[in-house]
């Protein structure tokens, strides 16, 4: 990007500070292996010094009154204050976030649960939470000047990205593999991006990326390549605080391929702790990431089954989103978990099609097999004891079974 680029969104940045109360307080992007500082001014992917995940860093002490959210509208861009975009007009939006959390008092009933909530982001726009994220990142590539991106995809940031860039005038370039639910790709054609299938995982997609912008031609969007989309998933974390008056659950269940979601919401937890919205010594939720048996890395890195993630082979899964068999944010979502007291968790397919099921015929809600998984995985903690029936266990289902009716097809009693 051009110096004077540069020079001019760094004054936008210096002005906004100084005027609109909703104006980012974005200080740096931050190197998370050594935590040398980068430059928020420029398009940034993988830290230059570590070839590490850079996460953005904001001025908390400033102070945000969360009073003040009460007068904006529901949407993700509510928190603009600890989202990274400097210029309002540079929003690529399509109306993504504030979710609703939902009670699941039929579905608590069938384990004796006392509380038991979802929040259901297959009701975000391309109907995944990877709207969230995808919002964000082609924003800062659209005020950074980027005209084309590109992304490996397991299918729902494929859809997001394609619709995000086709809002705000930018190529998309998509790479699934070929395993994927039609209807992925053909919502990523309608959004007018070109898609390109693999044989293989999204690891082996992620090489057919690099192959393709070997000459730098797209900006790669890649899951924690580049540092906004952890910003829009992030988001998930304040609005569960938001929406529980700041009272947080004992427990959130969260499915775990890439694990940015995951990763975000604790990012959340931790800047709210710093802007005074929760209260001093409130007690903290542990986080639990749920996995697929056929692909279950952050499992047996937690487990000490594996030191790491680095070679470990998967196989594919009804789950697509969790078919991530080398996750790049691995370090974060252990540190995710262990600060938080969490713990991984590992379902079968057919665990998660029965998760599906109790889902819909109980409480009318029709979750990706990614949500399944988590209903799944409860059942197994709380017969462990891990969880207990009087805790607050919150779900996160971060899509609609809609997109997954080629995997799904033929499961239910005719």
């Amino acid at each position: 990007m051009a110096k004077s680029l540069v020079d001019q969104l760094a004054k936008k940045f210096t002005d906004h500070m100084n005027t609109a109360i909703t104006s980012s307080l974005l200080q740096s992007l931050q190197c998370t292996q050594c935590g040398q500082t980068h430059s928020p001014f420029t398009s940034q992917t993988l830290s230059p010094c570590c070839q590490m995940p850079l996460v953005a860093t904001y001025q908390l002490d400033r102070g945000v009154d969360k009073a003040e959210l009460l007068t904006r509208e529901k949407t993700l861009w509510r928190y603009a204050e600890v989202l990274p975009v400097l210029d309002p007009d540079n929003r690529v939006s399509l109306g993504e976030g504030f979710t609703p959390l939902l009670a699941l008092p039929r579905l608590a009933k069938t384990q004796s649960l006392d509380r038991l909530t979802l929040k259901d982001e297959g009701l975000n726009p391309t109907g995944s939470f990877k709207a969230r994220g995808m919002s964000l990142a082609i924003s800062k590539a659209k005020e950074n000047g980027e005209k084309a991106c590109i992304v490996p995809t397991a299918g729902n940031a494929g859809v997001a990205m394609a619709a995000y860039c086709a809002r705000a005038g930018m190529e998309a370039v998509v790479v699934m593999p070929r395993h994927t639910p039609d209807a992925f790709r053909e919502e990523c054609l309608a959004y007018g991006a070109t898609v390109i299938l693999v044989d293989g995982l999204i690891n082996d997609c992620a090489a057919k990326v690099r192959e393709l912008n070997r000459h730098g031609d797209y900006f790669d969007v890649s899951t924690l390549k580049e540092p906004y989309r952890l910003e829009g998933k992030k988001t998930m974390g304040y609005e569960i605080a938001e929406q529980l008056t700041w009272q947080l659950p004992d427990v959130i269940m969260y499915p775990t391929g890439g694990g940015t979601g995951l990763i975000g919401i604790w990012k959340a937890i931790r800047e709210m702790q710093s802007l005074g919205w929760l209260l001093p010594g409130q007690p903290l939720p542990r986080l639990v990431a749920v996995q697929a048996q056929n692909c279950c890395p952050i499992v047996d890195t937690f487990w000490g089954i594996q030191a790491n993630s680095k070679q470990y082979i998967g196989k594919p899964t009804l789950a697509n989103g969790l078919a991530v068999p080398r996750p790049i944010g691995e370090p974060l979502i252990l540190e995710a978990l262990q600060e938080s007291k969490g713990t991984a968790i590992a379902v079968s397919d057919e665990e998660m099609l029965e998760g599906v099921s109790e889902l819909g015929r109980h409480e009318g809600i029709f979750a990706a097999p990614e949500g399944g998984a988590l209903w799944a995985a409860t059942k197994q903690l709380l017969h462990e004891g891990w969880l207990q029936p009087n805790e607050h266990i919150l779900l996160l289902n971060t899509g609609s079974g809609q997109k997954y009716l080629d995997n799904l097809k033929g499961i239910w009693p005719r």
